[in-house]
């Protein structure tokens, strides 16, 4: 009847395992922990013994074999050792209190050698809440839909992640009050350079950096990918993919804006980024592929369409054929290096390349990059 327990720590983010005897029914017994994180264990069948993966944010998930008490482990693999020879960064966990008074945490990933005397450029990337994964391991690899933490931290950047805390009818304005706050309590620190701050999302965090675009100037550069920026023409169409009404989800679920758009058309109106593309000073590099069955791509073209009107700086990414996210390797490449060369320019003053001088038109998109 002994039963043993994985514990996730909410304060410090670490790992633990527990004992607890259902017969005695005492509190559970600590056995070991710490900050890490730990796979759940996978115990032989004729001994007492477990395998599990022990993790960090710069520590590869490898196994490790030890008896029941999880005392005297012993490492079984070292399936990763190459990593010692690239600048690999450090993440850590930050806290700070938002601007409706809750205490509110994020990661904050540094670079290599990390000096706080200097001045770093920062780059914010945010969906919901992530403060949870302080010690999971990431693979560097060019991802479908948001930046690789290593590429960045590698080339003198820090990343940000802030968790955000909703309040039902104010997504924007929740993500606003959680995400500025904590930024500018990373700028007190003296290390962040607060004139070459970006942002990025994808998504859900697409509509959000689109949304603080309309609310402040803090951002040097921010990429929007897959937003949805009007909630009215939005709210009217479906999921091509289930072919599900997409009212539910503003209604009830993610956009949490509770109500109908009879019942609280205002809402629709204060949570569109569209309708106050006006206020947009910072340059935004959208992605938005004809393929994709969440949001209707034409969320990507509205927008584009607005910031060019009114004469911002506006790039549209399209990849043909594509979902929600580009699923071809080199499409993934190429949506990283046209995003890293986004951020570099206004981060970092490198040279604009040709695709974002020039363009390139669709007709001439599978013959050109422009890099």
């Amino acid at each position: 009847d002994l039963q043993y327990l994985a514990v996730f720590d909410e304060n410090s983010k670490g790992s633990a395992f527990y004992s607890l005897d259902l017969k005695k029914m005492n509190a559970p017994e600590y056995l070991s922990g710490g900050d890490y994180h730990s796979g759940i264990p996978l115990k032989a069948r004729k001994e007492s013994r477990v395998i599990y993966t022990t993790e960090t944010f710069g520590l590869f998930p490898d196994y490790y074999l030890s008896d029941l008490s999880f005392s005297g482990e012993i490492q079984l693999t070292n399936a990763n050792p190459g990593q010692k020879d690239f600048l690999w960064g450090s993440a850590e966990l930050v806290r700070w209190t938002s601007l409706d008074g809750r205490e509110t945490e994020g990661l904050l990933y540094k670079p290599e050698n990390f000096d706080p005397s200097r001045k770093y450029p920062m780059i914010v990337n945010f969906y919901e809440k992530s403060s949870s994964g302080l010690f999971s391991h990431r693979i560097p690899e060019p991802g479908r839909s948001t930046i690789d933490y290593h590429y960045y931290t590698s080339n003198g950047y820090l990343v940000f992640i802030p968790d955000v805390h909703y309040k039902d009818g104010y997504p924007g304005q929740s993500a606003y009050n959680c995400v500025i706050p904590g930024i500018m309590s990373l700028i007190e620190k003296g290390f962040v350079d607060e004139k070459h701050i970006g942002a990025q999302g994808h998504s859900w965090g697409g509509y959000q950096v689109a949304y603080l675009a309309t609310r402040t100037d803090l951002f040097a550069a921010i990429e929007s990918g897959a937003p949805v920026v009007n909630m009215y023409s939005a709210y009217g169409g479906i999921r091509w993919e289930t072919g599900l009404n997409r009212s539910f989800q503003y209604e009830h679920q993610q956009s949490r804006l509770g109500a109908t758009i009879w019942e609280a058309p205002h809402i629709y109106w204060e949570n569109s980024p569209l309708f106050f593309t006006d206020k947009v000073n910072t340059p935004i590099l959208i992605m938005a592929n004809d393929r994709d069955g969440h949001v209707p791509w034409y969320q990507g073209i509205e927008y584009f369409i607005a910031l060019r009107r009114l004469g911002k700086p506006a790039w549209l990414l399209n990849y043909t054929g594509e979902p929600h996210w580009p699923l071809k390797h080199p499409n993934k490449v190429d949506f990283q290096k046209r995003m890293s060369q986004f951020f570099a320019h206004y981060l970092k003053g490198e040279p604009m390349p040709q695709w974002m001088k020039e363009g390139v038109p669709a007709t001439e998109k599978d013959f050109s990059l422009g890099y």
